[in-house]
C-alpha cells in the first residue's frame, strides 16, 4: 500500500514537473528528509515534563522551600523530583558528577572558595541567580556575651555534618580566627543539627552552628526561645564581609521572631552568604524561566531579613549567570509566556524557532522557483528549435538525395525525441506549437526532395 502511494506521488511529480525518475526520486527524498529533521527536531526542543532538584534535609529550610518550588512547577503540568541530600555541599558535589541525575540544586555561595572542594570540576554549572539569603546562627550557652569567634577558643563546638554547607562555613570562618584541627584546646564536634542542638541545651556543649541548609526551622525557633540559649551578634561583621567577599551582613531586628515576648531582645547583627539556584548547563530555557517564576512567587516578597523586590537576583559569586536567566532578568518572562499556558506557550515558542528561519529561507527561494522552473522548461523547448532552425538551414546546401535523406532522418529523430519529451501541462501549448513546426519543416523537406 505504502510502496503503491509512493509511485503515485513520483508520478505526479513527473507529469507535472517534468522531472524524470530519478530528480522526481531526488525531490520526494528531499522533501521527506527535510519534513523528518523538523518532526525529530521538533520532539527533541520539548522540555522535560520532570526535572530533578537536590535540596537538603528533612525539615530543612532548603527543603522546605523545594516543596514550594514544587507546588508551583505543578500548577504549570512540570513535575519537580526533590532529592533529599546532607546540605549544600553534597548538593555542589553530586551537580558536578553526571553520574548523579541531578538537573538543578540548591547551593551555599562560598563553596568554591573555601577550598573545601579542590580539584572539583564545575564548568558544567551554570547559576540561575541567589535567591534568599542564609544567614550562620551561633547559639551559646554563656552568662557573657560573646560577639567574636575568637571567645569560643578551648570550646566544645558543634559544627554539623561534613557535607553540609554549615560545615563547610563554620570550618572556614573558625579557621580564620585560629580554631582549626591543629588547635588541641577546642573540639570541633561533627553532629546533625538536632544533636547538637540537644546537647547545647543539656550543657554538654558550649556552642552550635546552624544554617537553614539543614538545620529545620522548628529547631531554630525552639533554640531561640529557649532560656538560657543565646544567639551571637557578629561585632565583626564589616570585616568578614570585606574578608570573605560572599558573605552579607544581616540585621535580624528585635522583636523580629516574636513581638509580644521581644524575641530577640536587641537587634543581632549576622553574616551569612546567599544561597544561589545551581543548575546544570543544559537546562531547558523554558525550565529556566519556570524556576525563576518560582523563586520570584517565594522569595520576592519582603521578609524579615530581606527587602521587597530583592531576591531574586543575577549576583555573580562563584558561578556564571545562565544567558537564559541573564535574558530573563533583564526582560522577564516573554510575550508568549504571559499571556498563554506554559505548555502551549512553550509549543509556540518551538514553533517560532523552527517556522521563521525556514520562511526567511522559503519566502525568497518560492518567489524565485516559477520563473528559474519557467526558464527551465522554456530552454528545453527552445533547444529543439536550435536544432530546427540549424536543419531548415541546411536545406539551402542539401544538392543531392542523400543530404536530404540524411536531414530527414535527423528530423524524425527530432520529431521522436519531442514526443517522448515530459512538459507540464502548463507548457502544452508551446509544446504542441512546436510539433507543428516539425510538421512543417518536415513538409519542406519534401517539397525539396519531389
Amino acid at each position: 500500500m505504502r510502496i503503491e502511494w509512493i509511485d503515485r506521488k513520483l508520478q505526479l511529480i513527473k507529469n507535472e514537473l517534468g522531472l524524470g525518475p530519478v530528480l522526481g526520486s531526488a525531490a520526494l527524498f528531499l522533501a521527506a528528509s527535510a519534513l523528518l529533521f523538523v518532526v525529530l527536531w521538533f520532539v527533541d526542543s520539548a522540555p522535560p515534563s520532570t526535572i530533578t532538584l537536590i535540596g537538603g534535609p528533612a525539615d530543612s529550610l532548603f527543603q522546605h522551600n523545594a516543596d514550594k518550588y514544587s507546588a508551583i512547577l505543578a500548577r504549570n503540568g512540570v513535575r519537580l523530583k526533590i532529592i533529599p541530600s546532607q546540605g549544600s555541599l553534597e548538593n555542589l558535589v553530586h551537580l558536578s558528577d553526571p553520574s548523579f541525575h541531578n538537573d538543578v540544586g540548591l547551593v551555599q555561595g562560598g563553596l568554591i572558595q573555601s577550598g573545601l572542594l579542590s580539584g572539583l570540576n564545575t564548568s558544567s554549572l551554570v547559576s540561575l541567580g541567589s535567591v534568599f539569603y542564609e544567614p550562620l546562627l551561633v547559639f551559646y550557652k554563656d552568662k557573657k556575651e560573646v560577639d567574636r569567634l575568637v571567645q569560643f577558643k578551648g570550646k566544645k563546638l558543634a559544627i554539623d555534618l561534613p557535607g553540609s554547607g554549615t560545615h563547610a562555613l563554620a570550618t572556614t570562618l573558625l579557621k580564620a580566627n585560629g580554631i582549626d584541627e591543629s588547635d588541641t584546646t577546642t573540639e570541633l564536634l561533627d553532629m546533625e543539627a538536632e544533636d547538637g542542638a540537644a546537647e547545647l541545651v543539656s550543657g554538654k556543649i558550649d556552642a552550635v552552628f546552624l544554617m537553614g541548609d539543614s538545620a529545620s526551622i522548628k529547631l531554630i525557633g525552639s533554640l531561640l526561645r529557649t532560656p538560657g540559649i543565646r544567639l551571637m551578634s557578629f561585632a565583626q561583621a564589616d570585616a568578614y564581609t570585606r574578608k570573605f567577599n560572599y558573605l552579607n551582613k544581616i540585621e535580624l531586628p528585635e522583636g523580629g521572631i516574636d513581638l509580644g515576648k521581644d524575641i530577640p531582645p536587641h537587634n543581632v547583627t549576622l553574616i551569612g552568604p546567599t544561597v544561589e539556584l545551581v543548575a546544570r548547563s543544559g537546562l531547558h530555557p523554558a525550565l529556566s524561566d519556570l524556576l525563576l517564576e518560582a523563586a520570584h512567587e517565594v522569595h520576592g516578597k519582603a521578609g524579615l531579613l530581606q527587602h521587597q523586590g530583592e531576591f531574586p537576583a543575577p549576583l555573580e559569586h562563584e558561578f556564571r549567570i545562565s544567558e537564559d536567566a541573564a535574558r530573563y532578568y533583564q526582560s522577564g518572562r516573554s510575550f508568549l509566556y504571559r499571556n498563554l499556558p506554559f505548555w502551549m506557550a512553550t509549543l509556540v515558542s518551538r514553533l517560532v524557532v523552527i517556522l521563521v528561519p525556514l520562511m526567511v529561507v522559503l519566502i525568497p527561494g518560492l518567489r524565485i522557483l516559477p520563473s528559474v522552473y519557467r526558464w527551465r522548461i522554456r530552454s528545453r523547448i527552445t533547444k529543439w528549435y536550435g536544432a530546427l532552425l540549424e536543419l531548415e538551414r541546411g536545406l539551402l546546401k542539401a544538392n543531392d538525395a542523400a543530404a536530404q535523406a540524411e536531414m530527414l532522418k535527423r528530423l524524425d529523430e527530432i520529431d521522436h525525441s519531442v514526443k517522448r519529451m515530459k512538459v507540464p501541462k502548463m507548457f502544452g501549448d508551446q509544446f504542441y506549437v512546436l510539433r507543428q513546426h516539425i510538421t512543417l519543416v518536415r513538409e519542406r523537406l519534401k517539397e525539396n526532395t519531389q
